[in-house]
């Protein structure tokens, strides 16, 4: 029996966000150093808000900051690979959102680093927590699982 926990699998992700990697992303060590891949995640979550309509960058009256974010780290992705950033919602609440990402290298079924990614709603001119708009919570219901 193995103390290993099973790595995260591409069908246990409701949606994908694909990202080139960079030759400046690589370290001395010849992989993607580990702050990149918190850019991933960022980006992936992100990228999801916009184009599905629930997030202007410029104008929208409540944005999600970061308050928090961890990885686990699998295996390594280098230049030039091509990596997968599965994306879904672990926690809904009022203000807050919880999601779990997994970073895939190339076409591989199995995870090379997973992560989660918290962003507390607030007003942008205030800074003060405000429930999560109607228009966003129901984009990130739909990346919700029932695992």
């Amino acid at each position: 029996m193995s103390d290993k926990p099973a790595l995260p699998r591409r069908d246990e992700y409701p949606h994908f966000c694909e990202i080139q990697t960079r030759w400046h992303d690589n370290d001395v060590y010849q992989h993607v150093n580990n702050v990149i891949y918190y850019s991933f995640f960022d980006t992936a979550v992100n990228q999801h808000l916009i184009a599905s309509g629930a997030l202007d960058i410029a104008t929208s009256a409540a944005i999600g900051l970061v308050i928090e974010t961890q990885c686990q780290y699998f295996s390594s992705v280098s230049f030039p690979d091509q990596v997968s950033v599965g994306l879904k919602v672990i926690h809904l609440g009022n203000s807050s959102v919880r999601y779990e990402t997994a970073l895939f290298r190339n076409d591989e079924s199995t995870a090379a680093a997973k992560g989660h990614f918290v962003h507390v709603y607030v007003d942008r001119k205030s800074n003060r927590p405000v429930a999560i708009p109607d228009p966003v919570r129901e984009v990130l219901k739909g990346l919700m699982t029932s695992a």
